[in-house]
């Protein structure tokens, strides 16, 4: 890859772990393309990070085909992409027979065929400059099965399975494939859930990260070939207690 830009896209970009990981790979990258549907906040973005990296902001709704088109093309005219972030995403909590069928399709969307959309956009070019890295934003949640949020979790578990047996295809191409886990973070995630259904307050200190802990812990984690990254030690705990209690339901 020696002599090529390196680029990275950034789903989500503009706020909370998005936002983060533009900030973060400002320093390694020669071009960012941040795509988001507040532009606003995007041109917010890109002002903080002039003279530091070269910064195409993309407005566009990833759960709508036209958005994902556009980011399609953006991967072919502005890229070739070295480092793809698919980060885009909501959570929504309440029994799935409760909540409407339209928000549950549409994360699923979201979560899973926007990322392997842009994953197959990106994976060609990364294979004929000889490397890169792809950072699917999965979650905590994918370890431990629990009630309130049946969609939000599966499709989540779907990006752990598919980043591992990605990574497997794509020995030897020179791009490596990572699944972030966080657990609680301290970003505007939550910020739609009321205390009916998310009450912070009763999650320990120890199990909240920030933004910028997080990013740092994936970026840290790129050449170590570690396909599942997560990142804090008490959440390592749960997830090794949700993937033994899946263990045991097999007896």
């Amino acid at each position: 890859m020696s002599g090529q830009k390196i680029t990275a896209l950034v789903t989500g970009a503009s706020s909370g772990l998005g936002a983060e990981f533009c900030r973060q790979l400002a320093a390694r990258c020669d071009v960012i393309i941040a795509v988001a549907r507040r532009g606003e906040r995007l041109l917010a973005l890109a002002e903080e990070l002039a003279g530091t990296v070269e910064m195409h902001c993309l407005e566009a709704d990833l759960q709508s085909i036209e958005g994902v088109a556009r980011t399609m093309e953006a991967i072919r005219q502005q890229g070739p992409v070295t480092i793809l972030v698919n980060n885009a995403g909501f959570g929504a909590l309440g029994h799935f027979d409760t909540l409407p069928i339209e928000g549950q399709r549409a994360m699923i969307n979201l979560h899973i065929d926007t990322s392997v959309t842009l994953c197959r956009a990106a994976i060609p070019f990364m294979r004929e400059c000889g490397g890169g890295s792809i950072i699917n934003v999965s979650s905590l949640a994918s370890f431990v099965s629990g009630e309130g949020r049946a969609v939000y979790g599966a499709s989540k578990v779907f990006l752990n399975y598919y980043s591992q047996a990605l990574q497997v295809e794509l020995a030897g191409s020179g791009i490596e494939v990572q699944a972030l886990c966080p657990g609680f973070t301290r970003t505007e995630f939550h910020d739609g859930m009321t205390k009916e259904t998310f009450d912070p307050d009763r999650v320990p200190p120890q199990f909240w990260m920030t933004s910028e802990d997080v990013v740092s812990a994936s970026l840290e984690a790129l050449g170590s070939g570690q396909v599942l990254v997560v990142p804090s030690e008490a959440s390592r705990e749960v997830a090794r207690r949700g993937l033994q209690q899946q263990l045991d339901s097999l007896q």
